[in-house]
């Protein structure tokens, strides 16, 4: 038997296994949809199911061999060429909920899907539940979701989130390859009508703008653009596989676009993202200093590692 997209392909042989595994993922999810309302397509948690069965199985060949590829980019390779679409989790008039789409990405949740089906798959489980929970973890403050100013808006916030959770861990650079940041948040509640839910909604302004100041204030390190360029002995702490986040200079942002870390064939660092450019998640085929240079507003890059 055969499911067909035009980005998305799988088949199974075994008919009944296939129906016992939709049967699964069926009570699993009603389970999960008791406690909190979750979004997604029969597709996706195909897609999710099988994924995992691949990483889980490839596991052990990562860890037994030296410069193997890590779990991370494993996952984003395999999700190269599914089309990018900008804001999907934005809604206007539905109760926030944990969304699931692996057919179209922005570059946060490209990041997002990665991490949790990294997570999932170095933990050794193939269920879909479990991936749910680890994309909860990763996307809304402390694991919870409590309305649209749980959900970590700015990727700042991912990564405090994530480090109090002990997914993530920020791989600080050393003061000779970096300048300090102080993080202001207020590009949200200055800009209410970018967000649908903002401009309706008074009320849900002013508990954004609690948030933004809450998460305000640190001052966090990062590589200027202008070293981006080095070699991999100068940035040797940057490993493939690792988040690359990219400053900016926009006024109330920290955070413009996310990433992968891959080190090409060249020697230099290159971005295996989830491209609005492109349309599409890519490797870029320019190198990570060329694509900065490209655009103003970029100032460098954080970065952050996945706990696995």
């Amino acid at each position: 038997m055969k499911i067909t997209s035009n980005v998305y392909k799988w088949e199974m042989t075994d008919g009944t296994h296939r129906l016992l595994l939709f049967i699964l993922i069926f009570f699993h999810s009603l389970i999960l949809l008791r406690a909190q309302p979750v979004s997604y397509t029969r597709q996706d948690s195909f897609c999710v199911v099988e994924l995992l069965a691949k990483g889980v199985k490839a596991l052990p060949k990562m860890g037994s061999r030296e410069g193997a590829e890590p779990l991370t980019l494993f996952f984003a390779r395999r999700l190269m060429n599914r089309p990018y679409v900008g804001r999907t989790l934005e809604i206007k008039d539905k109760e926030e909920h944990l969304a699931v789409n692996l057919f179209s990405l922005d570059c946060t949740t490209f990041v997002e899907t990665v991490c949790a089906l990294s997570l999932t798959a170095s933990h050794g489980s193939q269920r879909w539940d479990d991936y749910l929970s680890w994309l909860r973890k990763l996307r809304y403050d402390n694991g919870k979701i409590d309305g649209y100013k749980s959900r970590n808006h700015y990727f700042s916030q991912w990564i405090q989130s994530g480090a109090r959770q002990r997914l993530v861990r920020e791989v600080v650079p050393p003061a000779s390859l970096s300048v300090p940041m102080k993080l202001s948040l207020t590009y949200m509640s200055e800009h209410p009508q970018s967000y649908p839910l903002l401009k309706q909604s008074m009320e849900e302004r002013r508990l954004i703008a609690e948030m933004e100041k809450r998460a305000s204030g640190a001052t966090v390190r990062y590589i200027p653009k202008e070293r981006v360029g080095e070699s991999k002995a100068v940035l040797s702490d940057i490993k493939d596989g690792d988040i690359i986040a990219i400053t900016t200079n926009k006024k109330g942002l920290d955070i413009s676009h996310v990433g992968f870390a891959v080190w090409g064939e060249d020697g230099k660092l290159h971005l295996l993202n989830a491209s609005s450019i492109r349309r599409k998640v890519v490797l870029e085929p320019m190198t990570l200093y060329e694509y900065l240079q490209k655009h103003p507003t970029h100032t460098g890059i954080r970065v952050v590692r996945p706990l696995l």
